[in-house]
């Protein structure tokens, strides 16, 4: 895989990809219609953040391209892909508890912050993706 050079995409199978961690300087994409909501993407070496309808929905230092990005009820997952080890922050619900998956090896459950926002790292060597998948609590 590699990095998104449309910045931000829409995929028939309803998953959104984006990001390029390649590039030196950073580049935005706004006012992005997917699925009813509005997307803004910026990325570049140093971060990568994809906001949804004014709230960050996924950010990641240093910066990564994210492909098959998709969230239900029940589920967030994606496949992450960096130069390096990445540290991941979602937005969620506040004070929940979310099973987090890395190339299906559970790596435990983390606690929503008051602000509902969730934070783990992902260890990723180049050109390496990982699948990472956060079942939402019932």
């Amino acid at each position: 895989m590699a990095s998104i050079k449309e910045l931000l995409t829409a995929a028939e199978n309803g998953t959104l990809s984006f990001g390029d961690y390649e590039l030196a300087s950073k580049t935005k994409l706004s006012d992005f219609q997917f699925g009813g909501d509005t997307y803004k993407v910026k990325t570049f070496r140093e971060i990568t953040r994809l906001e949804k309808n004014g709230c960050v929905a996924y950010e990641s230092v240093p910066g990564s391209a994210v492909h098959n990005y998709k969230e239900t009820d029940r589920l967030i997952s994606f496949e992450v892909e960096a130069p390096d080890d990445v540290q991941i922050t979602l937005e969620v619900e506040p004070e929940k508890d979310y099973k987090v998956l890395i190339d299906d090896t559970n790596i435990g459950r983390i606690r929503a912050s008051l602000s509902g926002k969730i934070s783990f790292g992902v260890e990723l060597d180049p050109g390496e993706t990982a699948r990472v998948q956060i079942n939402k609590p019932l």
